[in-house]
């Protein structure tokens, strides 16, 4: 079980940042509340507007579609009903991540379409192979608390690629997995095959490792496939990962507050339509909402707006007293360079002393398309600096040594003391990071950061097991898809 120190203003150490005032929050809240009401929300799916429609939302039918608008009782409601405090179970209970407010925890990006091939430095699609092997050096690094499908499987059908994701996730990690299901049908196989991980249904029930990414459509829209996603996964248990992706200036207003509110919304309608299907399902308040840069056309999720915002929106998940998962640490970069650190440690740090539980961004370059080896590695290096930072200066008597300060007195050396034998482990100690003076680097092999990452990704992936599926797990992960698969009529590649 992962308990991480919290992180925030309201303890004796810890640094935290107060991004939103309790008067702000509250403001975005009222604001998104008559949005909901005056607005609405435009509802794609007949079973979704159904389940609005009997809890006492006004419905208003179109061809295809219906606008629904939901009272703030309704809303009030269904925020109490979901379940907390909330813990994101691994398939193990030594990798669960205890989601309490303040909790900081990391994990990569996913979504990506292709990557760096960590050994002829070339950009390529994805694999299935690259899924897993990403999957096993985040089992390895204490710093990725949670798992996100990295990447793709373009070398499986495009129609089950979910179910070859999760199957490679599965078996080169036991740490809480999050991943999109694309639609109704993957998320039930992806279940099964969860289930099959833990010993059948029953135990999935009690400890869901899965969680089902979900995302709106900024602005203001659940489409029909989002619906149906959503009921399905509620009523299976799975986790709900509510992720909206806004961009600023296009499918949302082009102010931040503005943007703010709509997100909000559109969090708040699909966690509602999740307790509707469900009361009680596990739902994460997520955002990777950025701002479209209007100059190049281009969604810039490496931009500092987009750290404000993930901010903005760890506040409000704290308000509502759900877990977060927020973008921070995401590159616009193509490769791991100074502007793919900067840009990480600029925003990730932003979002961790927001006190969102999970900062997603470790390992993406190029505006959320491309996962790099290094990169992650370099990330996970960075993350432990975070981590020291937001545990604070310790101003307990043993930490102000005034008796040591008194002993050595002026013109001293605390060198050989025993205080800082007793304390000296623990300064913070980089793997990959350079401290060496340059004489030591270049006797070194005076290689540069990116390539200790690489040389660091290709050692765990040849030396790091994780822990083994129960057995028959595989197999039956396996059938699933084949027979899915045959059922669909895909012809194997």
């Amino acid at each position: 079980m992962q308990r991480i120190n919290k992180t925030g203003l309201n303890y004796l150490s810890g640094f935290g940042l107060a991004s939103l005032s309790k008067e702000q929050v509250e403001s975005i809240h009222y604001a998104t509340l008559e949005v909901l009401g005056k607005t609405g929300i435009k509802i794609e799916s007949d079973e979704a507007t159904e389940l609005f429609a009997s809890a006492g939302a006004k419905v208003e039918r179109h061809e295809g579609y219906a606008i629904v608008r939901i009272p703030p009782y309704l809303v009030e409601d269904c925020i109490r009903w979901a379940a907390r405090p909330m813990t994101l179970f691994g398939r193990v209970p030594e990798d669960d991540f205890i989601a309490e407010p303040n909790r900081v925890g990391f994990s990569t990006f996913g979504e990506c379409i292709q990557v760096i091939d960590p050994v002829t430095r070339k950009i390529r699609k994805s694999l299935k192979k690259d899924c897993g092997d990403i999957s096993r050096i985040c089992d390895y690094l204490g710093e990725i608390n949670v798992m996100e499908r990295p990447c793709c499987s373009s070398d499986a059908n495009p129609e089950t690629q979910p179910l070859h994701n999760v199957e490679a996730m599965f078996t080169n990690t036991s740490k809480s997995v999050f991943i999109a299901s694309v639609n109704a049908a993957n998320c039930r196989k992806m279940v099964e095959m969860a289930a099959a991980c833990v010993g059948g249904m029953e135990n999935f029930r009690k400890r869901p490792f899965l969680n089902i990414f979900v995302c709106p459509t900024s602005p203001l829209t659940l489409v029909k496939n989002c619906c149906e996603v959503i009921i399905e996964a509620a009523r299976l248990g799975a986790g709900i990962a509510i992720i909206p992706m806004a961009l600023a200036g296009a499918t949302s207003t082009v102010t931040l507050a503005g943007t703010l509110v709509t997100h909000n919304a559109e969090v708040l309608s699909s966690l509602i339509l999740a307790q509707l299907a469900a009361k009680g399902a596990r739902c994460v308040y997520c955002s990777v909402s950025t701002i479209m840069d209007l100059k190049l056309m281009v969604g810039a999720i490496g931009a500092p707006e987009q750290g404000l915002l993930s901010a903005g929106a760890a506040k409000m998940a704290q308000y509502y007293r759900l877990p977060s998962w927020i973008g921070g640490g995401i590159s616009d970069s193509k490769i791991p360079d100074a502007q793919a650190g900067y840009e990480f440690m600029m925003n990730a740090l932003l979002g961790a002393l927001a006190g969102a539980n999970i900062v997603y961004g470790a390992g993406v370059l190029e505006l959320g398309l491309t996962q790099d080896y290094a990169k992650l590695v370099l990330d996970a290096e960075a993350i432990k600096g975070i981590r020291r930072i937001t545990q604070g200066i310790d101003l307990s008597d043993e930490q102000l040594a005034l008796d040591v300060i008194h002993e050595v007195g002026p013109g001293g050396e605390f060198l050989t003391h025993m205080h800082t034998f007793n304390h000296m482990k623990k300064q913070s100690q980089p793997k990959l990071f350079d401290r060496r003076n340059r004489d030591g680097w270049v006797a070194a092999g005076q290689k540069d950061a990116a390539e200790r990452a690489y040389e660091e990704a290709a050692y765990i992936l040849k030396n790091h097991k994780p822990k083994p599926l129960p057995p028959g797990a595989a197999d039956k992960m396996r059938s699933i898809i084949e027979d899915y698969e045959e059922e669909l009529g895909i012809v194997k590649r």
